[in-house]
């Protein structure tokens, strides 16, 4: 069966252009008008992505994303924004969204987001379970591919799919540095779309859940001037 995308966006005209373009590519649309119809949808339709603007009535895409995240880790979310303030592209990320591309945007720019984040859920399966070498002072990390969960002694850790994928990615390579531009590639599938500022968001995001003092971390290390390490 096709993917199914859920489109949140109040300008009409706007989502008959999405609507089409994605049909072209193969992908089923549904759409919402407001925030409250678009949470009401995001639940009960489970869409493979969600492309959420920001500024929507009723209820604002920040809102639709904290709570479409709370019962839904997985599922990609790439918000739309008229705005360019940095505030609203970090407020997005640390609320769970995956990207955020903004207005006016092309339509190539946002098919090949769409098919990157597309393509990253369904590379989610499984191929075993990788335990890097942690179980030392700081608390021990087990990173399960079977469930997309890491575990820090023995307690589920809530990651969403992205902060998953990427932990696993810096764990697979210990003790290697990856730069903001690779890990866009390797991670986020982006070959030369996306804003480094978003790893940076994310890293800030999932050491708050993976590490006992994130000022101060011990798994997750930034090597200045180069990028970011697994330590163990």
């Amino acid at each position: 069966m096709n993917k199914l995308i859920l489109v949140v966006e109040d300008e009409k005209p706007i989502v008959d252009i999405l609507n089409f373009n994605l049909g072209r590519e193969g992908y089923r649309v549904e759409y919402a008008l407001d925030g409250e119809e678009g949470l009401k949808k995001a639940l009960e339709l489970r869409p493979d992505l969600i492309l959420l603007d920001v500024m929507l009535p009723a209820m604002d895409g920040f809102e639709v994303c904290r709570r479409v995240r709370e019962v839904q880790k997985l599922t990609p979310i790439i918000m739309l924004t008229a705005r360019e303030e940095e505030t609203d592209k970090v407020l997005g990320l640390e609320l769970g969204a995956d990207d955020y591309i903004t207005k006016p945007f092309s339509m190539r720019e946002l098919l090949a987001r769409v098919k990157a984040n597309i393509r990253r859920g369904d590379a989610g399966a499984a191929e075993g379970r990788n335990e890097p070498d942690n179980r030392g002072e700081g608390g021990a990390l087990d990173i399960d591919e079977d469930s997309l969960e890491v575990f820090k002694n023995g307690r589920p850790l809530g990651l969403t799919q992205r902060e998953f994928e990427l932990i696993n990615f810096l764990a697979k390579s210990k003790g290697k540095v990856f730069s903001r531009e690779e890990l866009m590639e390797k991670v986020w599938n982006y070959d030369y779309y996306g804003d480094a500022r978003t790893v940076d968001v994310t890293i800030r995001r999932l050491r708050e859940k993976v590490e006992d003092n994130p000022g101060s971390p011990r798994h997750i290390i930034t090597k200045r001037g180069a990028g970011y390490m697994f330590a163990g």
